[in-house]
């Protein structure tokens, strides 16, 4: 026998090659190791001595026959009947598109709140690998890749808004391997949703949309197109729900840890009965890659989403007119309430339904319809849920006191932003803010009085105040001077008022905010 230790070119070395060698031989140990204490451990010794332990596991019994043997149960059945239905999806944009998204896939992009760095969206131009980019005659071409899946047997898809969203050409490949030229019929930004319409069949796969909401702990199939690897299925769990991301008021999505990775945009994840829980649309990465956290639409949403965007290319919402902000512990403790619940209204907009109803300032919304209304968030979600035109029943505390107030829903408008000027004015040392009236501030309005500075160190500082910011009233009080300011300070310490609520304007939204009053 020839020993190849000694002749170096029969076996070629390199050193990954012995890694290898040594970790084969290494598991294979660890394996016999397991083995032997598996064997030992349930072995017995039926020598007249009494049951004990074997001596050695090579005395023991194998039974090699498996075909008893319970196997472990597997997502093959469920792939098998799903697969067919989820897409491949590939845009093309042209200049502009491919410029921006140059500049979102740069890793080393270090723009933004530092949270916002880590959600990574992953599909349409962001999700391209290098190396996809094209010129022709000069002008850049970016193509980019996410995923899909059929609804109904005459080629209407759901995929993301960020997939196709101002894509010159949209392609589909199917499961069997054939390409489509497909249509985008609808887009919605707020939920990132969008329907799409393949033409050129009339029996395609299809997958349906679960009715309700996936259970915490529920396995899910993640299907998809990652990296350009179409077919791709992942398992996992559902890891939370009702998550707030920062995409905006109606955030809601399933936290799922099966991998999904970039090119998994609009994809579907499924329950173990086949149907589409949610849409996957985002990751949390430090990264760039999947580490076990991405985001799902959830199916309802979908489906009230693809509804309108199939009848009429577009989404409308119900509307009340109030800007809202979540009650915390403290403003209740402001307001006497004996929960941190309900949407406490900033201010309502003069014309909104809200205003028209009788709703001010200060009025926490507290249910819809019946419904209780948690926080901020799902009075947003609940009320944009709804169509314009519907007539909605509202249980409001006013003034300490519980109000129904019945109202129709307006259309959703756009929203505005702008912001103040500053000077200098008046201080209120025991909340670390310097102040003048507003009207004698540019662009601060007529109302209230404008915060000018903001000691760094104080508890305004904490609770967001800035420069520019007007205080409207405080203690459930106008304000149009610093004397009124103080006066109220003054009544909520000799109440023995632990903090003191005030409504704050800044640029076009209001808000409440409650101010420790602190000693002194």
């Amino acid at each position: 026998m020839t020993d190849h230790r000694s002749d170096p070119s029969s076996v070629p070395f390199h050193p990954r090659a012995r890694r290898s060698l040594f970790s084969a031989r290494r598991i294979a140990l660890m394996a016999s190791v397991v083995a032997g204490l598996g064997v030992a451990v349930c072995g017995f010794d039926s020598s007249p001595g009494g049951f004990g332990l074997l001596a050695s596991p090579a005395h023991a019994q194998v039974n090699n026959d498996v075909s008893n043997v319970a196997q472990p149960i597997g997502f093959a059945d469920i792939v098998q009947r799903v697969k067919p239905s989820v897409i491949s999806v590939k845009v093309t944009m042209k200049d502009k598109a491919a410029d921006a998204s140059d500049r979102g896939n740069d890793e080393s992009d270090q723009s933004g709140p530092p949270m916002e760095r880590f959600f990574r969206r992953f599909g349409g131009p962001e999700g391209t690998p290098p190396g996809m980019r094209n010129h022709r005659g000069g002008h850049g071409v970016m193509m980019g890749q996410g995923s899909g899946f059929f609804i109904s047997p005459d080629g209407y898809a759901v995929t993301n808004n960020h997939v196709v969203a101002g894509a010159d050409k949209v392609e589909v490949t199917t499961d069997a391997g054939k390409t489509y030229t497909a249509k985008v019929i609808g887009t919605d930004a707020r939920t990132d949703v969008a329907l799409i319409k393949v033409e050129g069949g009339a029996d395609f796969p299809f997958a349906k949309l679960a009715a309700g909401k996936p259970r915490i702990g529920d396995w899910v199939l993640a299907v998809g197109n990652p990296f350009g690897l179409g077919g791709t299925v992942t398992a996992g769990i559902v890891s939370a729900s009702g998550r707030d991301i920062g995409n905006g008021p109606y955030d809601d999505f399933l936290q799922i840890d099966a991998p999904v990775n970039k090119g998994n945009s609009g994809g579907p994840s499924f329950n173990m009965q086949g149907e589409v829980v949610g849409v996957n649309t985002a990751i949390y990465s430090p990264s760039g890659g999947s580490v076990g956290i991405a985001f799902s639409i959830p199916a309802p949403t979908v489906k009230n989403v693809i509804a309108q965007l199939k009848d009429k290319g577009t989404v409308s919402r119900g509307w009340i007119g109030v800007q809202i902000q979540p009650v915390t512990q403290d403003i209740a403790d402001s307001l006497g309430l004996k929960k941190a619940e309900g949407a406490l209204v900033a201010e309502p907009q003069a014309s909104g339904p809200a205003a028209k109803a009788g709703i001010e300032s200060g009025d926490v919304i507290t249910s819809v319809n019946g419904e209780t209304v948690k926080d901020a968030r799902e009075l947003a979600r609940t009320i944009g849920g709804l169509a314009p035109g519907d007539a909605v029943k509202l249980n409001v505390l006013h003034q300490g006191k519980d109000e129904a107030i019945n109202l129709t829903l307006g259309q959703l408008p756009a929203t505005q932003e702008a912001n103040a000027d500053t000077e200098h004015g008046s201080d209120v040392p025991r909340l670390g803010l310097t102040i003048a009236p507003a009207d004698s501030v540019a662009g601060a309005g007529k109302n209230g009085v404008v915060v000018t500075s903001v000691d760094p160190n104080s508890a305004a500082a904490e609770r967001g105040f800035k420069e520019g910011d007007v205080i409207l009233e405080v203690a459930g009080k106008s304000v149009a001077n610093p004397g009124d300011v103080r006066d109220a300070i003054k009544t909520a310490h000799a109440d023995n008022k632990n903090n003191v609520l005030m409504r704050v304007r800044s640029g076009d939204t209001s808000h409440y905010v409650a101010v420790p009053l602190g000693n002194g």
